[in-house]
């Protein structure tokens, strides 16, 4: 299959192309490198630079080359940012995905996969959390995802492009050649693992007195190699003839069953490190939910997902030693 990975010089999309590549289908990378690292573009993979809401760069790279099937990693994803620029959120994760779907369907792509998050989801307190929750966003950034979402129900009823929404929730971990490296960094983990080696005095920890056992918000991970190959399922998922109409498209969660806290993340980072990694407590930050935690049975049995690296310790690991590596992330 020819798939058409957008944003995969990112982080989940990097190791996406990389296992794609290895599964035998052939990819496409569609880019700006706006957050996304030239360095970690497969050389396997053909790269094109360009915005996936450029309507015009769309039609001529699906009329050069049309993929069975897109995978996009293209939106803005820190919730944080988006609560100071909501516009820029929106614009960039509403509207250049219709355009990104309208191309699709213009040129005939029947295949979509998207990559959704547990933000979605909000507050809830009964946990873990089915697909078939109420959805309260909490952020700019959530309301988008949300907002896709909804969007791809019409795409697939009106238009014939199926779809597969991925709710996935904290993506964590590495490679031996492709990690986490955004600028600037707002997740939890990388951000320890910079002061562990040095390159940041202390860890600011956002909000201290949630209704939680220590008073930290607690968060589901999962590691980025099962969510690549997740992605990969739900691709063999709509392109299933079997499936019926609207039976390939569908929504799933991305986790574990498990949370951490930020505390419980912190101290193992401390033994995997070996490292005091010192922390400066902080009020909350905007937009923040107090916990998420999946249940993924459905992608378990409809898909046949079964996470391989379920430990924190091993996604911790796995992310230190690639940031030993590469202390200053990816060069540019």
């Amino acid at each position: 299959m020819h798939l058409l990975v957008v944003g995969g010089a990112g982080y989940i999309g990097s190791v996406t192309v990389v296992e794609a590549l290895a599964a035998g289908h052939r990819v496409t990378i569609l880019d700006s490198l706006v957050t996304g690292h030239r360095t970690a573009i497969s050389p396997n993979a053909r790269f094109v630079q360009g915005d996936f809401g450029d309507a015009a760069a769309l039609d001529r790279l699906l009329s050069e080359d049309l993929p069975d099937g897109v995978v996009f990693y293209g939106g803005f994803i820190a919730a944080g940012e988006s609560m100071e620029k909501p516009g820029l959120y929106f614009a960039n994760n509403i509207s250049g995905v219709i355009t990104l779907l309208n191309a699709l369907v213009d040129h005939g792509v029947r295949r979509f996969v998207f990559s959704s998050s547990a933000a979605v989801y909000g507050d809830l307190e009964t946990l873990p959390i089915p697909e078939d929750s109420h959805l309260v966003p909490t952020n700019p950034y959530a309301e988008s995802k949300v907002a896709i979402e909804r969007l791809l129900r019409w795409y697939d009823s009106q238009c014939g492009l199926r779809s597969v929404s991925l709710r996935y929730f904290n993506a964590a971990g590495a490679t031996e050649t492709l990690g986490e490296d955004h600028r600037p960094e707002t997740h939890l983990i990388p951000l320890v693992l910079q002061v562990a080696l040095g390159r940041r005095p202390t860890l600011d920890l956002y909000g201290t007195d949630y209704p939680t056992a220590d008073g930290t918000c607690v968060r589901d991970y999962v590691h980025v190699l099962d969510l690549a190959r997740a992605h990969l399922l739900a691709l063999a998922r709509c392109e299933d003839p079997t499936a019926g109409s609207t039976a390939g498209s569908a929504i799933y969660n991305l986790g574990n069953g498990r949370g951490f806290s930020n505390r419980q993340v912190i101290e193992t980072a401390r033994r995997v490190t070996g490292h005091p990694i010192p922390v400066r407590e902080c009020p909350r930050r905007p937009g923040d939910s107090v916990a998420t935690v999946a249940s993924s049975e459905k992608a378990r049995r409809e898909l046949g997902w079964e996470p391989q690296l379920p430990r924190l310790e091993d996604m911790i690991e796995s992310a230190w030693r690639w940031r030993q590596a590469h202390p200053e992330g990816y060069p540019e």
